[in-house]
Protein backbone atom coordinates (compact mmCIF):
# COMPACT_ATOMS: atom_id res chain seq x y z
CA UNK A 1 0.00 0.00 0.00
CA UNK A 2 2.64 2.62 0.77
CA UNK A 3 3.65 2.11 -2.90
CA UNK A 4 0.92 2.91 -4.20
CA UNK A 5 0.28 6.26 -2.34
CA UNK A 6 3.91 6.87 -2.99
CA UNK A 7 3.07 6.70 -6.34
CA UNK A 8 0.00 8.89 -6.09
CA UNK A 9 1.78 11.37 -4.34
CA UNK A 10 4.44 11.70 -6.74
CA UNK A 11 1.53 11.75 -9.67
CA UNK A 12 -0.07 14.33 -7.82
CA UNK A 13 3.37 16.53 -6.86
CA UNK A 14 4.28 16.59 -10.81
CA UNK A 15 0.42 16.93 -11.71
CA UNK A 16 0.67 20.46 -9.24
CA UNK A 17 3.90 21.55 -10.18
CA UNK A 18 3.25 21.58 -13.95
CA UNK A 19 -0.61 22.66 -13.95
CA UNK A 20 -0.23 25.49 -10.81
CA UNK A 21 3.18 26.53 -9.64
CA UNK A 22 5.05 26.91 -12.91
CA UNK A 23 2.67 28.80 -15.26
CA UNK A 24 1.96 30.87 -11.87
CA UNK A 25 5.55 31.55 -10.73
CA UNK A 26 6.63 32.43 -14.33
CA UNK A 27 4.16 35.14 -13.80
CA UNK A 28 4.88 35.41 -10.71
CA UNK A 29 8.40 36.46 -12.05
CA UNK A 30 7.53 38.90 -14.78
CA UNK A 31 5.17 40.65 -12.41
CA UNK A 32 8.01 41.11 -10.09
CA UNK A 33 10.56 42.46 -13.35
CA UNK A 34 7.42 44.26 -15.01
CA UNK A 35 7.14 46.32 -11.28
CA UNK A 36 10.63 46.85 -10.57
CA UNK A 37 12.15 48.02 -13.83
CA UNK A 38 8.50 49.54 -15.00
CA UNK A 39 8.04 51.49 -18.97
CA UNK A 40 11.03 53.88 -18.06
CA UNK A 41 13.42 51.33 -17.22
CA UNK A 42 12.40 48.36 -19.18
CA UNK A 43 15.72 46.47 -20.07
CA UNK A 44 17.70 47.92 -17.57
CA UNK A 45 19.42 44.77 -16.02
CA UNK A 46 21.71 46.65 -14.14
CA UNK A 47 18.77 48.17 -11.70
CA UNK A 48 17.33 44.33 -11.67
CA UNK A 49 20.60 42.60 -10.54
CA UNK A 50 20.80 45.49 -7.80
CA UNK A 51 17.34 45.00 -6.68
CA UNK A 52 18.03 41.13 -6.51
CA UNK A 53 21.52 42.23 -4.45
CA UNK A 54 19.26 44.46 -1.98
CA UNK A 55 17.26 41.90 -1.40
CA UNK A 56 19.55 39.29 -1.03
CA UNK A 57 21.41 41.22 1.85
CA UNK A 58 18.67 41.55 4.23
CA UNK A 59 19.24 39.85 7.66
CA UNK A 60 15.59 38.27 7.35
CA UNK A 61 16.76 35.86 4.88
CA UNK A 62 19.85 34.62 6.40
CA UNK A 63 17.29 32.93 9.11
CA UNK A 64 15.96 29.33 7.69
CA UNK A 65 12.27 29.64 9.12
CA UNK A 66 11.90 33.18 6.96
CA UNK A 67 13.31 31.79 4.06
CA UNK A 68 11.34 28.11 4.04
CA UNK A 69 7.95 31.31 5.12
CA UNK A 70 9.29 32.78 2.03
CA UNK A 71 8.97 29.97 -0.20
CA UNK A 72 5.90 28.84 0.99
CA UNK A 73 4.29 32.33 0.01
CA UNK A 74 5.64 32.18 -3.17
CA UNK A 75 4.37 28.69 -3.81
CA UNK A 76 1.15 29.41 -2.36
CA UNK A 77 0.72 32.57 -4.56
CA UNK A 78 2.05 30.98 -7.71
CA UNK A 79 -0.65 28.03 -6.58
CA UNK A 80 -3.40 31.06 -6.60
CA UNK A 81 -2.44 32.99 -9.66
CA UNK A 82 -2.97 29.73 -11.33
CA UNK A 83 -6.22 28.94 -10.02
CA UNK A 84 -7.59 32.28 -11.24
CA UNK A 85 -6.28 31.80 -14.88
CA UNK A 86 -8.32 28.21 -14.56
CA UNK A 87 -11.52 30.11 -13.38
CA UNK A 88 -10.90 32.72 -16.26
CA UNK A 89 -10.22 29.80 -18.42
CA UNK A 90 -13.61 28.56 -17.76
CA UNK A 91 -15.53 31.91 -17.87
CA UNK A 92 -13.57 32.53 -21.22
CA UNK A 93 -14.69 28.75 -22.28
CA UNK A 94 -17.94 29.63 -21.62
CA UNK A 95 -17.86 33.33 -23.69
CA UNK A 96 -16.67 31.28 -26.89
CA UNK A 97 -19.48 29.03 -26.95
CA UNK A 98 -22.02 31.33 -25.73
CA UNK A 99 -25.34 32.10 -27.54
CA UNK A 100 -27.11 35.44 -29.00
CA UNK A 101 -28.48 36.55 -25.67
CA UNK A 102 -27.50 40.23 -25.47
CA UNK A 103 -27.09 43.56 -28.55
CA UNK A 104 -23.28 42.76 -28.66
CA UNK A 105 -23.65 39.14 -29.33
CA UNK A 106 -26.65 39.72 -32.19
CA UNK A 107 -24.22 42.32 -34.01
CA UNK A 108 -21.53 39.95 -33.95
CA UNK A 109 -24.13 37.67 -35.50
CA UNK A 110 -24.85 39.82 -38.44
CA UNK A 111 -21.41 40.91 -38.98
CA UNK A 112 -20.37 37.38 -39.12
CA UNK A 113 -23.61 36.40 -41.34
CA UNK A 114 -22.68 39.52 -43.66
CA UNK A 115 -18.93 38.00 -43.83
CA UNK A 116 -20.34 35.04 -44.55
CA UNK A 117 -22.63 36.00 -46.88
CA UNK A 118 -19.99 37.54 -49.16
CA UNK A 119 -17.75 34.36 -49.17
CA UNK A 120 -20.75 32.11 -50.42
CA UNK A 121 -21.38 34.60 -52.95
CA UNK A 122 -17.54 34.25 -53.66
CA UNK A 123 -17.51 30.50 -53.82
CA UNK A 124 -21.15 30.35 -55.56
CA UNK A 125 -19.72 32.47 -58.83
CA UNK A 126 -16.22 30.01 -58.85
CA UNK A 127 -18.36 26.99 -59.96
CA UNK A 128 -19.39 28.10 -63.55
CA UNK A 129 -16.45 27.76 -65.88
CA UNK A 130 -16.49 29.60 -69.15
CA UNK A 131 -15.00 30.09 -71.61
CA UNK A 132 -12.82 33.34 -72.31
CA UNK A 133 -12.62 35.21 -75.45
CA UNK A 134 -9.81 33.55 -77.93
CA UNK A 135 -8.26 37.48 -78.17
CA UNK A 136 -7.39 37.81 -74.99
CA UNK A 137 -4.83 35.22 -74.79
CA UNK A 138 -6.93 33.24 -71.80
CA UNK A 139 -7.70 29.14 -72.06
CA UNK A 140 -10.24 27.99 -70.31
CA UNK A 141 -9.44 26.90 -66.56
CA UNK A 142 -8.40 23.33 -66.08
CA UNK A 143 -10.35 20.87 -63.52
CA UNK A 144 -7.32 21.82 -61.31
CA UNK A 145 -7.31 25.25 -61.09
CA UNK A 146 -11.28 24.84 -60.82
CA UNK A 147 -11.20 22.68 -57.58
CA UNK A 148 -7.57 24.87 -56.39
CA UNK A 149 -9.63 27.72 -56.56
CA UNK A 150 -13.62 26.43 -55.05
CA UNK A 151 -10.87 24.52 -52.20
CA UNK A 152 -9.70 27.71 -51.68
CA UNK A 153 -12.76 29.93 -51.06
CA UNK A 154 -14.73 26.54 -49.35
CA UNK A 155 -11.66 27.27 -46.66
CA UNK A 156 -12.15 30.79 -46.70
CA UNK A 157 -15.74 30.83 -46.21
CA UNK A 158 -15.27 28.10 -43.52
CA UNK A 159 -13.17 30.15 -41.15
CA UNK A 160 -15.99 32.29 -40.27
CA UNK A 161 -18.59 29.20 -40.13
CA UNK A 162 -19.62 26.16 -41.65
CA UNK A 163 -22.96 27.24 -41.91
CA UNK A 164 -24.85 30.36 -41.50
CA UNK A 165 -23.60 31.87 -38.72
CA UNK A 166 -26.40 31.84 -35.77
CA UNK A 167 -23.56 32.37 -32.86
CA UNK A 168 -21.34 35.09 -31.88
CA UNK A 169 -17.95 33.40 -32.08
CA UNK A 170 -16.70 30.89 -34.76
CA UNK A 171 -16.72 28.01 -31.80
CA UNK A 172 -20.24 28.59 -30.98
CA UNK A 173 -21.11 28.13 -34.34
CA UNK A 174 -18.96 25.15 -34.74
CA UNK A 175 -20.44 22.92 -32.19
CA UNK A 176 -23.99 24.52 -33.54
CA UNK A 177 -23.01 23.04 -37.11
CA UNK A 178 -22.36 19.27 -35.79
CA UNK A 179 -25.96 19.71 -33.80
CA UNK A 180 -27.33 20.72 -37.42
CA UNK A 181 -25.65 18.10 -39.04
CA UNK A 182 -26.63 15.11 -36.86
CA UNK A 183 -30.33 16.86 -36.26
CA UNK A 184 -30.33 16.70 -40.67
CA UNK A 185 -28.93 13.19 -40.98
CA UNK A 186 -30.58 11.41 -38.36
CA UNK A 187 -33.63 13.84 -36.83
CA UNK A 188 -32.33 13.67 -33.22
CA UNK A 189 -32.04 16.33 -30.86
CA UNK A 190 -27.82 16.20 -30.26
CA UNK A 191 -28.49 18.35 -26.87
CA UNK A 192 -30.58 15.64 -25.42
CA UNK A 193 -28.99 12.32 -27.06
CA UNK A 194 -25.24 13.32 -25.57
CA UNK A 195 -25.66 12.90 -22.10
CA UNK A 196 -27.27 8.78 -22.74
CA UNK A 197 -24.92 7.93 -25.51
CA UNK A 198 -21.81 9.07 -23.53
CA UNK A 199 -22.74 6.41 -21.23
CA UNK A 200 -22.24 3.78 -23.65
CA UNK A 201 -19.41 4.99 -25.27
CA UNK A 202 -16.49 2.31 -25.27
CA UNK A 203 -12.79 3.41 -23.62
CA UNK A 204 -10.78 4.53 -26.61
CA UNK A 205 -13.76 6.43 -27.61
CA UNK A 206 -14.19 8.63 -24.37
CA UNK A 207 -10.46 8.89 -23.67
CA UNK A 208 -10.34 11.10 -27.07
CA UNK A 209 -13.24 13.19 -26.70
CA UNK A 210 -11.77 13.75 -23.24
CA UNK A 211 -8.85 14.72 -24.87
CA UNK A 212 -9.93 16.94 -27.31
CA UNK A 213 -11.87 19.00 -24.59
CA UNK A 214 -9.31 19.07 -22.32
CA UNK A 215 -6.96 20.27 -25.23
CA UNK A 216 -9.59 23.05 -26.22
CA UNK A 217 -9.65 23.89 -22.16
CA UNK A 218 -6.01 24.10 -22.03
CA UNK A 219 -6.39 26.71 -24.78
CA UNK A 220 -9.19 28.87 -22.38
CA UNK A 221 -6.30 28.88 -19.44
CA UNK A 222 -3.71 30.58 -22.02
CA UNK A 223 -6.29 32.71 -23.10
CA UNK A 224 -6.81 33.46 -19.66
CA UNK A 225 -2.95 34.24 -19.02
CA UNK A 226 -2.85 36.08 -22.31
CA UNK A 227 -5.47 38.73 -20.03
CA UNK A 228 -3.42 38.85 -17.08
CA UNK A 229 0.02 39.60 -19.65
CA UNK A 230 -2.07 42.21 -20.39
CA UNK A 231 -3.03 43.20 -17.11
CA UNK A 232 0.66 43.38 -16.64
CA UNK A 233 1.52 45.46 -19.67
CA UNK A 234 -0.01 48.50 -17.82
CA UNK A 235 3.16 49.10 -15.83
CA UNK A 236 5.42 47.26 -17.86
CA UNK A 237 4.80 47.10 -21.81
CA UNK A 238 7.50 44.25 -22.86
CA UNK A 239 4.48 42.28 -21.09
CA UNK A 240 2.10 42.70 -24.05
CA UNK A 241 4.45 40.96 -26.28
CA UNK A 242 3.64 37.65 -24.18
CA UNK A 243 -0.02 38.55 -24.23
CA UNK A 244 -0.01 38.76 -27.87
CA UNK A 245 2.04 35.86 -28.38
CA UNK A 246 -0.02 33.99 -25.74
CA UNK A 247 -3.15 35.08 -27.06
CA UNK A 248 -2.54 34.20 -30.84
CA UNK A 249 -1.14 30.73 -29.92
CA UNK A 250 -4.09 30.08 -27.58
CA UNK A 251 -6.76 30.90 -30.76
CA UNK A 252 -5.07 28.30 -32.76
CA UNK A 253 -5.00 25.86 -30.63
CA UNK A 254 -8.43 26.56 -29.60
CA UNK A 255 -9.84 26.34 -32.69
CA UNK A 256 -8.03 23.14 -33.40
CA UNK A 257 -8.67 21.66 -30.31
CA UNK A 258 -12.41 22.57 -30.96
CA UNK A 259 -12.77 21.27 -34.59
CA UNK A 260 -11.62 17.70 -33.50
CA UNK A 261 -13.60 17.58 -30.69
CA UNK A 262 -17.05 18.42 -32.65
CA UNK A 263 -15.85 16.02 -35.29
CA UNK A 264 -15.23 13.17 -32.58
CA UNK A 265 -18.96 14.25 -31.51
CA UNK A 266 -20.10 13.91 -34.77
CA UNK A 267 -18.32 10.51 -35.52
CA UNK A 268 -19.72 8.89 -32.14
CA UNK A 269 -23.34 9.44 -33.46
CA UNK A 270 -22.75 8.19 -36.55
CA UNK A 271 -20.85 4.88 -34.77
CA UNK A 272 -23.12 4.37 -31.85
CA UNK A 273 -26.28 6.36 -32.40
CA UNK A 274 -27.81 3.40 -33.52
CA UNK A 275 -26.47 0.89 -30.50
CA UNK A 276 -28.25 3.82 -28.23
CA UNK A 277 -31.50 3.27 -29.91
CA UNK A 278 -31.50 -0.48 -29.50
CA UNK A 279 -30.74 -0.20 -26.06
CA UNK A 280 -33.62 2.31 -25.37
CA UNK A 281 -35.46 -0.08 -27.06
CA UNK A 282 -36.61 1.71 -30.37
CA UNK A 283 -34.65 -0.39 -32.76
CA UNK A 284 -34.50 -4.46 -32.97
CA UNK A 285 -31.12 -6.02 -32.40
CA UNK A 286 -31.22 -7.64 -36.05
CA UNK A 287 -32.73 -4.51 -37.77
CA UNK A 288 -30.31 -3.39 -40.78
CA UNK A 289 -29.42 0.12 -42.01
CA UNK A 290 -28.69 3.66 -40.43
CA UNK A 291 -30.26 5.31 -37.83
CA UNK A 292 -33.67 6.44 -39.40
CA UNK A 293 -35.09 10.03 -38.84
CA UNK A 294 -38.32 8.14 -37.38
CA UNK A 295 -35.84 6.67 -34.57
CA UNK A 296 -34.57 9.69 -34.50
CA UNK A 297 -37.49 11.61 -33.66
CA UNK A 298 -38.75 8.92 -30.61
CA UNK A 299 -35.48 9.28 -29.47
CA UNK A 300 -35.43 13.20 -28.68
CA UNK A 301 -39.21 12.96 -27.95
CA UNK A 302 -38.27 10.26 -25.40
CA UNK A 303 -35.14 11.93 -23.78
CA UNK A 304 -36.48 15.70 -23.75
CA UNK A 305 -38.85 14.11 -21.46
CA UNK A 306 -41.80 15.79 -23.29
CA UNK A 307 -40.53 19.30 -22.50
Amino acid sequence: MNPLLATLGGKLTERWLNLLVLPGALFLAATAVGTTLGHRHWNDIDRLRTTLDDLATRPALDRTGTAALLVALVLLTATAASLAAQFLGGVIEQYWLRFARDPLSHALVDRRRRKWGRREQELDAAYPVTRTDAEDGDGVPTPAETFARIQALTDARNRVALRKPTRPTWYGDRMQATADRVEAAYGVDLAALWPRLWLILPEPAVRHIQSAHDSFSAAARLAAWAVGYALLACWWWPAALVAVGCAAVARSRARGALDALAGLIEAAVDVHGRELAGRVGLMGADSAGLLGHEAGDRMSELFRKAE
